[in-house]
């Protein structure tokens, strides 16, 4: 049996962890980018760090550790708040590639045009007139990638990205509340300067594209913090670049020759602050999925739930976490951008206190060994997912122990001290009264 050949469309953070994963596992892989046509930069956090390193993307990685001092002024209230990293995008894509060829993907430049798929396999024809068949593709086009009629979507959002160069400078970052939006500026070391405004669709009145440099250079003159951060540079012509910024699930993110990952599957409003670390959580998982829906044709169903469910998990994880930064503004609660938005997607709790009475053993699918297979785990109501293990010791037998009388003293006896007391600690942020 000749090896299946996969093709990834999209060759950002998602795309890369996949296809760097598929590699992994011995199968060879094509992708195809399309570089981005305008300049941007990104905030990110040490876990977008930690992500890069544990996808082996080692060359983006030294493309994203440029700290910036940070500034929030929110509420009313202004904070000087930790640094974070600043990610000029257009140097972490070309790393991007290169972590791709020195794992030996080949890497096909060019813009999707057409996809004409069907049980059998899939027929992509680029911009070049070039057409690739494949018997396995993975979306992770991001936002360009067609959705699904059944897809979630939230409050309807539009971001603009004001983009000139300045004088260099010690770099920064700073996010402001605004009457009807926020705006996320940053500034790098060689002078570019960032601005960006997120809006409501329905109730701004964002002007036509022409309009829109001399609409967004009056925003700016508005803002106290702008002038007090860039200085004269705050007055320079910016280009502006307009782009959806709606948190949105796809709906179904697979099939059984096809899979949704990054931001194809699941794209979180901006304010979350975790775009690339969502789209790494999704790509993280693929391979295994890939593996299973291509190696094991009787999990098939099983991989697909897997997948769906932290796709969707993880969706409502960071619209609650963007729900509860809207929720801090208080002096705007009615406003319309922000009365929409500090409801939205519910009013759920990120997290719910716990308490060892509810947790319960069941079977759920996991990753072992490269392949989804079914396993016992503890779901609690703020784990609806399950955990497996904690740092390789199953936890199931040890809940089932104490829920069926077992003593903890038992249970444990014949583990190291380290592991002893990991699971004590575990237990007792679950609410054992032990």
């Amino acid at each position: 049996m000749s090896e299946p050949r996969i093709l990834i469309l999209g060759a950002g953070p998602a795309g890369a962890a996949t296809a760097i994963g598929l590699r992994r596992l011995g199968y060879a892989v094509d992708i195809v980018g399309d570089w981005r046509r305008f300049d941007a930069v990104e905030g990110v956090s040490q876990r977008v760090l930690e992500g890069l390193r544990h996808a082996g993307l080692s060359r983006a990685l030294e493309q994203a550790a440029v700290p910036a001092r940070r500034r929030v002024h929110w509420n009313g209230v202004s904070q000087q708040l930790n640094q974070e990293c600043l990610l000029d995008r257009q140097l972490f894509d070309r790393a991007l590639r290169d972590d791709l060829r020195d794992a030996g993907v080949e890497v096909i430049e060019g813009r999707v045009r057409e996809v004409d798929s069907d049980a059998h396999g899939h027929r992509v024809r680029l911009d070049t007139g070039e057409v690739l068949l494949a018997e396995f593709l993975v979306e992770a086009r991001g936002r360009q990638a067609p959705l699904a009629s059944n897809r979630l979507r939230g409050p309807e959002s539009v971001s603009l990205l004001n983009l000139w160069q300045g004088a260099p400078g010690e770099p920064f970052s700073a996010v402001e509340s605004l009457q009807d939006g926020w705006a996320w500026m940053a500034r790098l070391a060689d002078g570019r300067c960032y601005w960006q405004v997120s809006l409501d669709v329905s109730s701004s009145r964002v002007p036509a594209k022409p309009q829109l440099p001399e609409y967004c250079a009056q925003r700016r003159r508005q803002s106290a913090l702008v002038a007090e951060l860039f200085g004269a540079d705050a007055w320079q012509p910016a280009t502006v670049h307009a782009r959806s910024s709606t948190a949105i699930l796809a709906g179904e993110c697979s099939g059984d020759n096809w899979l949704r990952v990054g931001d194809a599957a699941m794209a979180v409003d901006p304010l979350s602050g975790n775009g690339i670390f969502q789209s790494l959580s999704s790509a993280l998982q693929a391979p295994a999925v890939i593996n299973t829906l291509l190696r094991r044709p009787e999990q098939r169903a099983l991989a697909r739930r897997f997948h769906q469910a932290r796709i969707e998990q993880l969706f409502l994880r960071f619209a609650r976490i963007g729900r509860d930064f809207y929720a801090q503004e208080q002096d705007k609660v009615a406003q319309p951008f922000w009365a929409q938005r500090q409801a939205w997607p519910d009013q759920q709790p990120i997290h719910v206190p716990s308490d060892f009475r509810q947790l319960q053993v069941v079977q759920r699918p996991v990753v072992r060994d490269a392949f989804i297979e079914p396993a016992e785990v503890v779901v609690s109501p703020d784990q609806p997912l399950g955990v497996w293990h904690l740092q390789g010791v199953p936890l199931a037998p040890l809940v089932h122990g104490l829920q069926t009388g077992q003593g903890l003293d038992e249970l444990l006896r014949g583990r190291s001290a380290t592991e002893q007391s990991m699971l004590r600690g575990w237990l007792a942020a679950q609410g054992y009264p032990g």
